[in-house]
């Protein structure tokens, strides 16, 4: 297995446990930069690396009328702020192939969702 590095954090077999973590979806700025904040001063006090995750839009929800996120835009401006102000790496999950290149402009990480892990299309533009 492979080491790979995000920002200041290195992922792999030689390393110790890295942390991806943060609220299921972007509602707000206010929340995200809270929970990133906590988790980086946990994350620090035992020395283990943390990436900040959020999604910019959770279809999938238990509910139609469940807040599904801020959108790519709004999102990826939370994003920003995480790397700037915390020197976070970020990571969020792409749902369709023009995500990739509007996303990839400013997260560190991809991530495909295991249910659309098999489109070939979404693998190929991530």
């Amino acid at each position: 297995m492979q080491s790979i590095s995000l920002r200041h954090v290195t992922i792999g077999p030689s390393h110790p446990l890295a942390i991806i973590a943060g609220p299921c979806v972007a509602e707000s700025m206010d929340l995200c930069m809270t929970v990133a904040e906590r988790i980086k001063k946990r994350c620090d006090k035992l020395g283990l690396g943390y990436v900040f995750k959020a999604s910019f839009d959770k279809a999938n929800r238990s509910s139609g009328s469940s807040p599904r996120g801020l959108g790519i835009d709004g999102t990826l401006k939370i994003f920003e702020r995480v790397q700037h102000e915390l020197g976070l790496p970020v990571t969020t999950d792409i749902h369709e192939p023009h995500h990739a290149a509007l996303v990839a402009g400013v997260v560190d990480l991809l991530q495909i969702p295991a249910f659309l892990c098999r489109q070939t299309d979404l693998l190929v533009a991530a």
